[in-house]
């Protein structure tokens, strides 16, 4: 059928929306896979038992197995296919939660949680990539920016599902929505998506790949144990040291490589890097507002888990319409301007939450939770696209895998850095009040920076407990203050380094040369 042949054209749009329909619900159902699994701890617990240790790692297996294999991913997507990628990584996906559904013990719930880990990896890194050769120009940015939407709905309203559903059906309900939502992905996406790789892969670099896929192992391990045993924990120490040495490998590999699974040259572009800054801005700015503000509102200030649930609406309403009206002024406005601009609107809503924390009451603090969502919302809905476009569409594959796993290391590296940085204020203030130096004090601000304000005050007995709440509000609102400084400066470094190009506009990829094979990107746009 000839290519003007209108209904020819309104089947190509037609399985393009399938097709994109099918990469967004991939994109809602990944993050509700650890954001809403952690409300069903307790009831898992009361079933199945475990320790605290065993039951946290049913939230870290699912985030350590993605977030170090997104890299690895992407590549395996260029070389093999992305449509190959994504029918694996989501067809696995759906059959693993149905045995998380069925799983008869805590053991087997976290070997599988690894397993699903890995399929999510893949059903991303394919997905995205996929997407790149579907949509072009002003398309893909609007196409990119309704993935980052739902990515944002999924993790701003995966922990009120989970609980819905836990209290309605049990918690393996939790992991059978996941099942539904995977299988119409499949079916109404994959049978329409293209087959397309990269035609000059030479095979995987098992090298990069494996150095890759540890070096983000180590790092995560790092990241998640971080804020439990602290920084200075000699386990910490070695999973990060052992990640930095690991980074320096694969950088070895991949600069002697033919064919690397990271193009290196890639950081020598100012919008390359700039991309991949933005998911640790929208981290600090969003994310960390996301795990902080209900464990405040329920385990501090005694609100019910559904009024705290519903305040968190203020903070995540504006990812259903923000990332959408950015992809449209992103033909105006130059990518740069936009991002930045969004993220000092963030900041300065931190600041504002950060004035009033102590004293306001729950309705007061709706506009700056709404100024908050907003500003981190724009550059939510662009960074996607923007991570992808900078290459040749025959390595979108890579792209999607490197800017995935920055993402997921960025934003974790910032819940855990906000923790951490959390519990030190805590113990700085209750020092202050008095409280004397030691396990207890330690202990103290850590139980108290985790919403366990009975716990704290059994830990610190002679301290008055209006005084102990008084110094969790104070702390909060210098760390509030603290995001606010790092994500203005976040702010600036991408309005620098995006530039005046648009979102869509794809940049010069240097060669491993030095020279310029733009003519490649350009050509992804067009």
């Amino acid at each position: 059928m000839p290519p003007s042949d209108p209904a020819a054209g309104a089947s190509g749009r037609l399985d393009r929306f399938l097709i994109l329909g099918a990469v967004c619900l991939a994109g809602l159902v990944l993050p509700l896979s650890f954001t809403g699994p952690p409300v069903a701890i307790p009831a898992i617990a009361a079933e199945l038992g475990g320790s605290p240790v065993a039951l946290n790692w049913m939230t870290n297996a699912f985030m350590l197995a993605f977030g170090s294999c997104l890299m690895a991913a992407g590549t395996l997507a260029d070389t093999f296919g992305r449509k190959r990628i994504f029918a694996i990584g989501i067809v696995s996906y759906a059959v693993v939660s149905l045995l998380l559904a069925l799983a008869p013990n805590l053991a087997t719930l976290n070997a599988l949680r690894i397993v699903q880990g890995i399929a999510a990896a893949l059903a991303l890194a394919g997905g995205n990539a996929a997407l790149s050769q579907e949509f072009h120009g002003p398309g893909r940015i609007r196409a990119f920016s309704l993935l980052g939407t739902s990515f944002g709905l999924g993790l701003a309203f995966g922990p009120s599902l989970a609980g819905w559903l836990v209290q309605a059906q049990g918690w393996r309900a939790v992991f059978l929505s996941s099942l539904v939502i995977a299988a119409l992905a499949t079916v109404f996406g994959l049978p329409r998506m293209r087959e397309s790789r990269d035609p000059a892969a030479t095979g995987l670099d098992w090298r990069g790949s494996l150095s890759s896929t540890a070096m983000l192992a180590l790092l995560t391990v790092g990241v998640l144990e971080a804020p439990e045993r602290g920084w200075s924990d000699p386990w910490v120490l070695a999973a990060l040291a052992g990640a930095a040495l690991l980074l320096a490998l694969f950088v070895r590999v991949e600069t002697r490589a033919v064919r690397p699974m990271l193009d290196l040259s890639l950081f020598r572009l100012p919008r390359f890097v700039g991309a991949q800054l933005l998911p640790i801005g929208t981290g600090l700015c969003y994310l960390v507002l996301i795990i902080v503000l209900p464990v405040r509102l329920i385990g501090i200030h005694g609100h019910s888990a559904l009024d705290a649930g519903l305040l968190m609406i203020a903070l995540s309403a504006p990812m259903l319409v923000v990332p959408i009206l950015a992809a449209v002024l992103s033909h105006r406005i130059a990518a740069g301007a936009l991002c930045g601009a969004g993220l000092s609107l963030a900041a300065v809503g931190l600041v504002w939450l950060g004035a009033i924390a102590g004293d306001a009451t729950p309705a007061q603090l709706i506009a700056p939770m709404l100024l908050i969502g907003t500003g981190s919302a724009v550059p939510w809905g662009l960074m996607d696209g923007l991570a992808i476009s900078v290459v040749p569409k025959e390595r979108a594959g890579m792209a999607a895998g490197v800017f995935g796993a920055s993402r997921v290391s960025g934003e974790g590296l910032a819940i855990a850095v906000a923790a951490a940085a959390l519990a030190s204020l805590l113990k700085l203030r209750l020092h202050s009040l008095g409280a004397v130096d030691g396990h207890a004090l330690v202990q103290a601000a850590q139980r108290l920076a985790t919403g366990d304000a009975a716990r704290a005050q059994a830990l610190l007995p002679a301290l008055d407990p209006a005084l102990l709440l008084r110094s969790y509000d104070e702390a909060f609102a210098w760390l509030m203050y603290g995001l606010a400084g790092v994500t203005a400066a976040i702010a600036w470094l991408a309005y620098v380094l995006l530039g005046n190009a648009s979102a869509h506009e794809p940049a010069a990829v240097p060669d491993a040369a030095g020279g310029d094979i733009g003519a490649a990107a350009r050509e992804a746009a067009c």
